[in-house]
């Protein structure tokens, strides 16, 4: 039998593949292996790219942190130098210090004591807050009654300090706080009180309730005067009050004057005997057996070519042997008070201008400085406190060179000065390869 014929039969059978049926039968399975592999590969493909996109999303879209400043001011603690050394007027009380500055500092405790004349401070303060003079005005007329001129009769038997009046006599605004604040009349803090406010009564009500609004806790009138020796404060809040009251224009011209001439009164004399001595221009005097000597003090000093004005007040300057009148103590006492701090007082830088008080960072760059622009400068005395507090503006993701970046509040003892800082430069935004790459 021939080989062909056998392999024939034989694959009949089923007992022998036929020749070739073996590959004919294995390319299908190899196609669809291949087929399987390729879907494979293309899922795999599918869920990267889906995943890089996403990541490139997220990191796009995730909140992106503000840039922050942080605060470097290497600022003095205090103006440098030594501070001054007050002569403070033994077991009086008494405060000095500087408008603006406040208190270079006080003395004798803080008990409430009779004030005497220094009532009419606040006084004078109402009438002017109630009824302003402008520059060079008089101000409304006020007619004198029969009642003023019998409280003026009664005052001056009394032993008062008093200004002399006559009925239908005509004083205007200013020649009435003249007579109450030059010579003192007691008789013209009542006249003014109730022209004001329709009696003293009332007009004493508003001048408590005016203490209470500026703040002086320690301070009580019980009447318009200072006659009456209820009528009480501390050297810290009649300092407080002298300071208010200076801001007045017509306030400071009346008690610089060295005399007055009144209608029927004629040529009355500024009490205080210091007025122009050692710069002293004004404030007001007091006296009484109860309340000692008392004087609230402005003196005008010129310090790098600019006027700053010392202020003080001493109260309850006792009578002695070598200085009998309480009134000539209190200003003895004021003057050698003066005397001792008016020469130490400074004028200083305390910012320059560009001073760095802080840097902006972010976590993507370095960022700008953030320096003041203006400067600081203050006259005050060495030793005055100061504090710089930096309190940063909203910050965007980017900033452009002299871009607002903060406030820089310089305090100096109560002096306060608000500053603008700026950036030095720009800050750009974060770039698309950091936001991409940002852990």
């Amino acid at each position: 039998m021939r080989r062909t014929e056998f392999w024939q039969r034989a694959a009949r059978r089923g007992s022998l593949p036929r020749p070739g049926a073996d590959r004919r039968e294995r390319r299908p399975r190899a196609a669809r292996g291949g087929q399987e592999l390729r879907v494979r590969v293309l899922v795999a493909g599918v869920v990267i790219l889906a995943a890089a996109v996403a990541w490139v999303a997220v990191q796009l879209l995730r909140p992106v942190p503000s840039m922050a400043l942080t605060a470097s001011a290497a600022t003095m603690p205090v103006l440098p130098g030594t501070a001054p050394r007050p002569d403070w007027p033994g077991q009086a009380e008494a405060a000095v210090g500087l408008p603006g500055i406040g208190l270079l500092g006080t003395h004798g405790g803080s008990q409430p004591v009779p004030i005497a004349s220094l009532a009419k401070i606040m006084t004078g303060y109402l009438v002017l807050a109630g009824h302003p003079l402008p520059a060079g005005a008089s101000g409304p007329v006020i007619t004198v009654t029969a009642a003023d001129a019998a409280a003026y009769a009664s005052d001056q038997r009394q032993g008062q300090s008093v200004v002399q009046v006559a009925p239908g006599e005509k004083l205007t605004e200013r020649q009435a706080l003249e007579a109450l604040l030059i010579p003192s009349g007691n008789n013209i803090a009542a006249m003014l009180a109730s022209w004001d406010a329709g009696s003293e009564g009332a007009f004493v009500a508003e001048m408590n309730a005016r203490a209470r609004a500026l703040g002086l806790r320690r301070t009580h009138y019980a009447d318009a005067s200072g006659a009456d020796p209820a009528t009480v404060s501390t050297a810290s809040d009649q300092f407080r009050l002298t300071l208010q009251t200076l801001q007045i224009p017509a306030f400071r011209q009346i008690v610089a004057m060295p005399q007055v001439t009144l209608p029927v009164a004629g040529v009355a004399y500024n009490v205080n005997s210091g007025l122009g001595h050692d710069g002293i221009a004004g404030v007001k005097t007091g006296s009484s057996s109860q309340a000692g000597g008392c004087l609230a003090f402005a003196a005008n000093r010129t310090v790098a070519g600019s006027q700053v004005t010392i202020v003080g007040v001493v109260l309850g300057v006792p009578a002695t042997l070598a200085q009998p009148s309480e009134l000539d103590g209190a200003i003895s006492a004021s003057e050698n008070l003066l005397a001792s701090v008016g020469g130490d007082l400074e004028h200083v830088v305390v910012i320059q201008p560009g001073a760095v008080l802080g840097h902006v960072s972010s976590a993507w760059t370095a960022g700008p400085a953030a320096v003041a622009a203006p400067g600081v400068s203050v006259t005050a005395w060495p030793g005055t406190p100061v504090t710089v507090t930096v309190t940063p503006r909203p910050l965007a993701h980017a900033i452009s060179a002299g871009q607002p970046v903060a406030r820089a509040t310089v305090t100096v003892g109560g002096q306060v000065s608000h500053l603008t800082l700026y950036a030095t430069q720009a800050a750009p935004a974060p770039s698309v390869g950091w936001l991409l790459t940002r852990l």
